[in-house]
């Protein structure tokens, strides 16, 4: 009996960006199916659950082939085996928009179930919806535990506790911790900026870059994040801060074309903070520094006369900070100093952020009139950096 049939023939690789996202997070193809179905695909596709099982399982095939490809991006550019369009290759890599919810467009979905071997004839996404990807996005639960252990088969053992702490599934969470761990070791004996490095090899957008940077930072300078007075800082927080300090406070600040990572903290200008100790061990210089901020400050702050009376418990803290930078333990407690010895007594004075914004930048500016004090631009280089810090984390 003749039997008449229409194949078509192409070689673009279909790609899912709603069961791309289902596999990244760790869950089995049962799972999926079971998820997309909870979705009312079939009834809006008219799809069997058959086919839908068989979607899902053809994409998870799929997803595995190319993976070893995502540990090398720029492989997946240039390899011939897959057929992927650059924006497809850009959702495999990065993640749309931060990590909001998942675009629903019905009749596209419906189409690539129905009739997965016409791509070119589906409805196409408007730009502004199509997906960037995300293999080496993260979610910020997880970072908040690692961020600034060890990338280490230890804490890469204690990945089960993580998991079961934020509810990511463990699959995801080492695909997350792998993704860290293979940036960190690619970069860390390259020379030039940090950022660059890690945008030209992973092919990750600027803002994704700059994250991998902090995590990169913290990791190779051991920062305590974990305190329980630190839990209320995100991880923006942290990697606004990590950005100042690779900007001003390591090797790569001063010659961006150092041996290796350009994150390490310039231990010369570290040694030299030791000499701003004579703002509180000089009675007088310390006399006159309170004198020309309050002067300057009369009338502006709210609360005025909490500053005025906490003014050389504050200013004490903030140089003894520096003078500690010396040594690896203390460096690595920077930011649980910023909270004890300056942010916890402004929050219990009940001072706005506004307050803080004034009072460090004329605490830091007044010291140009100390005629005595021959250490300027250490201290505005250091300085420049804890008011920044301080200012991103003075929230609840």
């Amino acid at each position: 009996m003749a039997m008449e049939l229409d194949v078509f023939v192409g070689n673009t690789t279909i790609m899912d960006e709603d069961v791309y996202l289902l596999w990244l997070d760790g869950y089995t193809v049962s799972d999926a199916v079971s998820m997309r179905m909870k979705s009312g695909i079939l009834e809006q596709c008219g799809a069997s659950q058959d086919v839908l099982e068989s979607d899902t399982m053809d994409h998870y095939r799929t997803f595995q082939m190319t993976e070893r490809l995502l540990h090398n991006p720029s492989k997946l550019v240039n390899q011939l085996l897959f057929q992927i369009p650059p924006h497809r290759q850009n959702m495999l890599i990065e993640r749309w928009g931060g990590g909001a919810a998942i675009v629903k467009i019905t009749v596209q979905k419906c189409y690539k179930i129905l009739n997965p071997f016409s791509p070119s004839l589906a409805p196409s996404l408007p730009p502004s919806l199509a997906l960037t990807g995300r293999y080496y996005a993260f979610d910020e639960a997880f970072v908040r535990e690692v961020l600034g252990k060890k990338l280490s088969k230890g804490t890469k053992k204690d990945l089960d506790d993580v998991s079961a702490k934020t509810g990511i599934t463990l699959k995801s969470c080492r695909r997350q911790f792998d993704n860290f761990k293979r940036v960190f070791k690619v970069v860390e004996e390259m020379k030039g900026p940090l950022v660059e490095n890690i945008h030209q090899n992973f092919l990750l957008s600027d803002r994704l870059a700059r994250d991998y940077a902090a995590i990169v930072f913290f990791a190779n300078s051991r920062f305590e994040t974990g305190k329980k007075k630190l839990q209320y800082l995100t991880f923006e927080d942290f990697a606004f801060c990590a950005e100042q300090l690779i900007q001003n406070w390591t090797l790569g600040a001063v010659d961006s074309m150092v041996e290796d990572m350009d994150v390490d903290l310039d231990k010369e200008f570290l040694q030299d903070l030791k000499d701003l100790k004579v703002l509180i061990t000089d009675k007088d210089m310390m006399d006159q520094h309170k004198s020309l901020v309050c002067t300057a400050l009369r009338g502006k702050l709210q609360v005025f006369s909490e500053m005025e009376g906490s003014f050389k418990n504050l200013s004490r803290g903030l140089v003894n900070i520096a003078g500690k930078l010396m040594n690896n333990k203390d460096v690595r407690d920077l930011f649980i100093d910023l909270v004890e010895k300056f942010i916890e007594p402004c929050k219990s004075d009940k001072w706005s952020l506004n307050d803080v914004r004034l009072f460090l930048t004329q605490h830091t500016n007044s010291v140009r009139a100390l005629d005595a004090f021959k250490h300027q631009a250490v201290w505005e280089r250091y300085m420049r950096v804890i008011q920044s810090c301080i200012l991103k984390m003075y929230h609840d």
